[in-house]
């Protein structure tokens, strides 16, 4: 049996997502954040980072996003939502699947500690933590993300989904970013193909089965 180990409001609710659409039995294991944010100590004793999402199944361990989307599909999946070996499909599909994490996220992670940076500096300090915040998000986050943004604006004009004209994993991956920005990026400003494929994700019904076993999400903290 399939073990997730659910932290609130983290990446495993993609995790949850992906068993939901494949139709897979599993269970979940329940973390909840600290009021820091942080993972719980408990975490570390399924892997040593203490992260999430994590699985385990048949004696294995696996850990970070891409890593298990990959497990799950290759080892339940029977080629659904994969595209076919060899074609500019599957090309599309490696990209965006590693690109999510990779390329996608730490701006939107930098967004979020420069937000918060003052918000949680000493009173003292806070109106220089701020104007040094300010400064980084003017000068190098908020253009990175007006540059991602548009990056899949563009994507997205292509074809439907991200990897071409069928929802595959690349797009349960893709999700999180594109849920980051337009909580706390702009997203929702001038980028229609990109909050439709928002829609089009939030109208599934995998995804809704999802939410309702996960619990309370929201990537806008």
């Amino acid at each position: 049996m399939i073990t997730l180990h659910h932290l609130n409001n983290s990446r495993s609710q993609r995790v949850l997502w992906l068993l939901e659409e494949l139709g897979l039995p599993y269970e979940i294991v329940r973390y909840q954040r600290q009021p820091d944010m942080r993972a719980p100590a408990e975490l570390r004793a399924i892997h040593p980072l203490g992260k999430s999402p994590v699985i385990t199944d048949n004696g294995n361990t696996i850990a970070e996003s891409g890593a298990i989307a990959e497990y799950l599909t290759e080892t339940y999946g029977d080629g659904r939502l994969i595209p076919l070996p060899k074609t500019p499909e599957r090309l599309r599909y490696t990209y965006w699947l590693h690109y999510a994490e990779g390329s996608a996220m730490p701006p939107l992670l930098l967004k979020l500690l420069f937000t918060l940076m003052p918000k949680r500096a000493p009173a003292l300090l806070r109106p220089v933590v701020r104007k040094v915040a300010n400064q980084a998000l003017t000068a190098l986050v908020n253009p990175m993300l007006k540059q991602h943004m548009a990056f899949w604006e563009s994507e997205l004009g292509k074809s439907e989904w991200f990897a071409g004209n069928e929802f595959t994993v690349a797009d349960i991956q893709m999700s999180f970013p594109l849920e980051a920005a337009a909580a706390r990026a702009g997203l929702d400003q001038g980028h229609p193909k990109a909050m439709a494929f928002l829609d089009r994700i939030q109208a599934r019904p995998a995804y809704r089965r999802a939410l309702e076993k996960g619990g309370p999400y929201s990537v806008g903290r």
